[in-house]
This record gives C-alpha cells, structure tokens and sequence, in this order.
C-alpha cells in the first residue's frame, strides 16, 4: 500500500519505540522522512534501514526543547524532500515519579520542557512550512494518564501529556481552515524501552499487573500504535481533527 505516497513526513522521538515504528511504516507506506532524537547513532541505524528497504529518510539529531532542532528538522524535510506534509510529536518522558509534596520543581519543569514545550516548539515550525503546502497533519502522542484517569506520583507526565491535548485542539481550531488537521493518540501501556516493565528491576509480577490493567489484558506493541498515527497522518483521516484518540488497549475502562 502507499498510503503516504508523494508525502513529507517528521517524526521526533524516532531513535526507538513507538517513533521508529512510525517512521519504519510512514517510510513503507510512501513517505519521505525526516527522523529526530538525541541518539545520532540509532537515528542513523534507523536511516539505513529505511534505505534498505527502498525508502528515503535523513537523521537530524537533537534537543526537543531547543527550537534549533524543530529549525533544522523542518529545513531538512524542505531543502531534501520539497515541503511537509505531517509531523509527528512524539518525543517525551515520563520523568521523575514522586508524591507531589515530593516532587521537586526541576523535576516538573524538566518534564513539562521535553513532553509540553517540545511539541509547542515543533508545532510552531510545521504549520507554516506546511501551509506552504496548503495543509497537513499534525499528530501529538499524549496519554490517557491525566485524561482518564489520574495515576499517582505521576503529576507532571500527566499534567505535561493533558496539556499537549489541549495544544492540540488549539491547533486544530486555528489552522483547520488552512487545511491543517491536528489529531492526538492517547497510547496505554506499550512495549518500548522506555516502558516500566522493561526496567532492570522489572518483576514478572509488574508485568503481570500492568497487563492486567488492560481490558485486553496485554500490552501494545509499537507497530499497533504505529498503525493508527498513520491513519491520523493519511487522507484516510481527512475529515478527522481536534480529536484525542485513545489507543488504550482498554485501560481507560477496564475495572477487572
């Protein structure tokens, strides 16, 4: 299929996870990608697998919360590949988890900079470039922690991810007569690196419990997640902004 055929595409967070899913299905499905994140080296690796598999994809590594990096991700997709087209803000943290009496002020501001103004600082680079294409799509992984429910010691993540949403719906008033849609997926519990039950001190009984949460009593992997920011990045979706979609395996109501 070539659902992204002739399209642009940013995707940040791409070094791993749900991001170098993306970016590996964005590339199979027709895109040209441009790929962020701090690890030069797995952006690389990243590149040459897209090339393998007769994609096109170059690497900007870089800080999310510098505006430097958004600058130069754009310029790349414009001068390599002709414009843009879609962006996916996925870069984020989950960050110190503490009480809130116990969270320190660096802690919370380091989270709210990576997760919150890291997607404000991309977003401010890619509409315009594109507009120049007379749309686009902006896709934002947020979470359903601070949207559907609370879970504790996880304040700023939360208060970072709900904020993103609401960034998001601004977007999508704004510049939807523009032609720009901007859509949020809301992940549950997924299978990345970064994932708690992928720590060194993970239990089987951690796992067990977290894929307990879930209504279908497992976790995601990143290609199922992959697969509805393509739909959201896609024509498929053409009609569809403003929204926060939770991709959640359940966890939002699951009470078993």
């Amino acid at each position: 299929m070539d659902m992204l055929k002739d399209k642009v595409a940013i995707v940040t967070g791409a070094s791993s996870g749900i991001g170098r899913a993306t970016a590996l299905l964005f590339a199979r499905e027709g895109a040209r990608v441009v790929v962020t994140a701090r690890r030069r080296e797995a952006l690389d690796a990243l590149v040459e697998e897209i090339a393998a598999a007769g994609g096109a994809a170059c690497a900007v590594d870089g800080d999310v919360r510098e505006e430097a990096l958004h600058e130069a991700a754009v310029a790349a997709a414009v001068e390599r590949f002709g414009g843009l087209d879609i962006a996916f803000n996925n870069a984020g943290v989950v960050g110190d988890m503490a009480p809130l009496d116990q969270l320190s002020p660096d802690a919370w501001r380091t989270i709210l900079d990576i997760n919150l103004t890291g997607a404000f600082l991309g977003a401010r680079r890619q509409v315009p470039a594109m507009l120049a294409r007379g749309g686009g799509s902006l896709i934002f992984t947020s979470t359903f922690v601070g949207h559907t429910v609370g879970m504790p010691g996880m304040s700023a993540y939360a208060a970072s991810k709900a904020g993103m949403i609401g960034l998001m719906k601004v977007i999508a008033a704004e510049f939807g007569p523009k032609g720009v849609r901007a859509n949020a997926i809301l992940p549950g519990g997924t299978d990345t690196p970064a994932a708690i039950t992928n720590a060194p001190d993970a239990t089987p009984e951690l796992l067990a419990f977290i894929e307990g949460l879930h209504a279908l009593k497992r976790m995601a992997q990143p290609e199922e997640i992959a697969r509805c920011v393509l739909h959201l990045a896609s024509d498929a979706a053409s009609f569809m902004t403003g929204a926060a979609v939770l991709v959640d395996g359940g966890v939002s109501i699951s009470r078993t």
